[in-house]
Parts: C-alpha cells; structure tokens; sequence
C-alpha cells in the first residue's frame, strides 16, 4: 500500500491478523465498559513515515512526536486511538481506563512505558492469543473518526431458541380457536393427520410444529 509519508493510514485491515483481533477486542470491552466515543488514528505505518514523524522536533520544525525509529506500528502490529467529544482528545482519564482494560487483555499499552510514555498506543505480539473467558461476540464496530462512536452488533440467537423450544401459547383465545379450524379444516381435507389437531389441542404443540404444518397446509393446497 503506498500512501505519502504526510498521510495516517487508519485501517484495522493493514494490521496482521492477530492485532485486528485484539483491537476489536479492546474496543468491544471498551464499549462494555461504557466507552464509546474513542477511535482509531493510526495503524499501519511505513518506515518512510516513521522517519518522517521522527525528524519532527529533531530536523524538522514541530514537536517530538515519537521517540524511535523502530516502531510497532511498521510491523503492523501496533494502533493509536484517541477520545471523541465531549472529552479532549487524548483525555488522560479515558485513556487510563482503556490502559487498565487492555492489560487484562494481555494487550501492551504504551502508558505502562517507563520514561517514555504513550498513552494512545497499544500493540500485541504476532503471537498474541484471546485470553481465556473472552470472545468477540458479534460485529464490532471500530470507528476511524470522532463523528462515530463504538458499536456491537451482536444477533440475538436466544430469542431464536426460546420460540423454537416453546410450545403454541397465543395467549389470546380467537387465534387459537382460528389455528384449531386451519387444522381441522386441512384434517377433514385429508391433507394432514387428525393426531396434528390432537397434540394442538392438548397444548403440546410447539411454535416451530405449527408453522411447519402451515407451510405444508399451504404447499399441498396449492399443488
């Protein structure tokens, strides 16, 4: 990827695979932790670039922005994040939170350094693995921007299961006597068998049963 040494490249899809993961991990704790207004500014970051940063403050006008030549960041295994508003951008009381969440993460964050503090940084080594009791549980949503916050879009399977596993309760008796005449309707019919009517009417017919049969009812009606 050739960018100009002038320009931040803040994509999660130049990190290598391990640091992506980790990433969206911190981020997903991070916005469980209520901390959602924080983004990514840098990942990927050229040698050239590095140089760059590093002779500002030294050979170039500006102030020191880095300390070395040899940064995470060029191994792509490196990020730097920042704090949206309402807070400033590189709020010591957030970033000191998200420092605390990416150490049990097993995640180096760049506050821990001594002597050389940086704070926005975080990085993992190539072989970095989930600790145990973690999980990236659902999309993640990792924003390159201060206009977007952090989100988690998880899909709720348990709703799934729960309609699956219960039985045909409408809770409101004309449905249930209008899923008693479908069915006795399609039973006289000969369409399907009157132990289907039994089991609905005794109240062990399960949701995901009676929708079967109405996709079936429907089927061989139109056949």
């Amino acid at each position: 990827m050739s960018t100009s040494v002038t320009t931040t490249c803040r994509d999660l899809a130049e990190l290598l695979p391990a640091a992506q993961t980790a990433c969206r991990l911190l981020f997903q704790e991070c916005f469980k932790a209520g901390i959602k207004n924080i983004f990514i500014t840098e990942t990927y970051r050229s040698q050239e670039r590095q140089n760059y940063l590093y002779a500002q403050g030294r050979t170039r006008p500006g102030q020191i922005v880095t300390w070395t030549l040899n940064s995470n960041h060029k191994s792509r295994l490196a990020w730097d994040i920042a704090v949206g508003p309402p807070q400033s951008l590189y709020d010591v009381t957030t970033l000191n939170r998200i420092g605390a969440i990416a150490r049990k993460l097993g995640i180096t964050w760049g506050g821990d350094w001594v002597g050389s503090i940086d704070r926005p940084h975080f990085e993992v080594k190539s072989s970095w693995k989930m600790p145990k009791g973690y999980k990236l549980e659902g999309q993640v949503i990792v924003p390159s921007n201060s206009k977007l916050q952090v989100q988690l879009v998880v899909e709720d399977k348990k709703e799934e299961i729960k309609l699956i596993n219960t039985n045909w309760n409408p809770g409101s008796p004309t449905m249930q006597t209008e899923a008693e005449n479908y069915i006795t309707q399609a039973v006289k019919d000969g369409i399907i068998q009157s132990s289907h009517l039994k089991d609905l009417k005794s109240g062990v017919m399960t949701t995901d049963r009676l929708v079967g049969l109405y996709i079936t009812i429907q089927q061989r009606r139109s056949k």
